[in-house]
């Protein structure tokens, strides 16, 4: 098992589907925000599919699939859905099996840990207190630190930067093919959970570098680089 390991400094995250099951606070905002907007809700499952490239592409595909929007349509829901989720952010979440010993086993052992996500920092920050991880991460990437977002690569680069490690010396963990990809163009190992949203796509069909179905399974998987 251990010539099979990963030698790495620092292991950056994805939040949604990976560290925390936040699908029932996206779902309730999403709901509402229909309502008013006087459209039919949408099933969980349905909302599960959607969830990956951030609260716009989110609620465009609540609006829009199935459905005829105008891009204002879309743009004032997209403000409803915001009032909304800040009023839910973390109710309802949950940290998904074995994260808060993962995390803390990580960070016993001497990783730099990282949140990269493309969710707004506006609700990233407080759903990591909320949930009591945020001490862990001292490097949080959200989807409007930069300009852009996963799958593009500068995120997981801008985290690295942060931390002080190479692309060389860290891995990405996270559920969908924005991770994937993202990892795949900074040139950097990734691995992703079987548990996550994926946006519908089926997770053992996104090329990567081995599945997981729980975090703990990281601890055997990864080593510190002792060339740091």
């Amino acid at each position: 098992m251990s010539a099979a390991r990963i030698a790495v400094n620092a292991v950056l995250f994805d939040l949604d589907g990976t560290l925390l099951d936040t699908i029932e606070d996206l779902a309730e905002a999403a709901n509402r925000t229909l309502s008013e907007c006087s459209r039919p809700p949408r099933s969980l499952d349905e909302i599960r599919t959607f969830v990956g490239k951030g609260i716009p592409n989110l609620v465009r595909r609540c609006m829009t699939e199935g459905m005829v929007a105008s891009d204002d349509e879309v743009e004032r829901a997209i403000e409803r859905f915001r009032a909304h989720y800040a009023d839910v952010n973390g109710s309802r979440s949950r940290l998904y099996p074995g994260v808060a010993d993962t995390l803390a086993a990580l960070h016993r052992r001497g990783f730099a840990l990282a949140c990269v996500t493309n969710k707004a920092e506006a609700f990233t920050r407080p759903l990591l207190e909320r949930m009591g991880i945020a001490h862990y991460f001292p490097v949080v990437v959200s989807g409007d630190t930069l300009a852009v977002k996963k799958p593009d690569p500068a995120v997981l680069l801008h985290a690295c930067e942060q931390l002080g490690v190479s692309r060389r010396d860290a891995l990405m963990i996270g559920d969908s093919a924005n991770d994937a990809l993202a990892a795949r163009a900074a040139r950097m190992p990734v691995l992703l959970v079987t548990y996550g949203y994926s946006e519908g796509v089926p997770v053992d069909t996104i090329e990567c570098d081995g599945l997981i179905s729980s975090t703990t399974e990281v601890l055997d998987r990864i080593v510190i680089n002792p060339g740091r």
